[in-house]
């Protein structure tokens, strides 16, 4: 269940952060991504508290990235990691020219 949803959220061309809404790191990486141009429905947050099995889906995060922890952001079928390393793409000028990369913003 828990890699079904995950795997069905996961795409080509979009971004999508799993998060907590109670969690500072998950709230700072909606902040920074909100900032941006994105194409309509090209940017997905997943509030994995709002399911019934929230520890399956972070056990089965933890498979597919190395780690268990909000935010998993994925760039395309690409996780770069959490709120760390998202801003650390964003202060080098990584970030736009890769979400260009994947078609995801405007």
């Amino acid at each position: 269940m828990a890699q079904a949803f995950v795997n069905s959220k996961i795409s080509p061309g979009k971004v999508v952060v799993f998060i907590k809404p109670t969690c500072p790191y998950c709230k700072k990486t909606q902040e920074i991504l909100r900032q941006l141009p994105f194409k309509e429905g090209l940017l997905e947050f997943v509030d994995i508290t709002a399911t019934s099995n929230t520890d399956e889906i972070q056990d089965y995060l933890q498979q597919l990235t190395g780690a268990r922890t909000v935010p998993r952001v994925f760039l395309g079928r690409d996780c770069i990691g959490g709120c760390s390393d998202l801003t650390a793409l964003q202060q080098n000028g990584e970030l736009v020219p890769r979400l260009k990369q994947i078609g995801a913003l405007q």
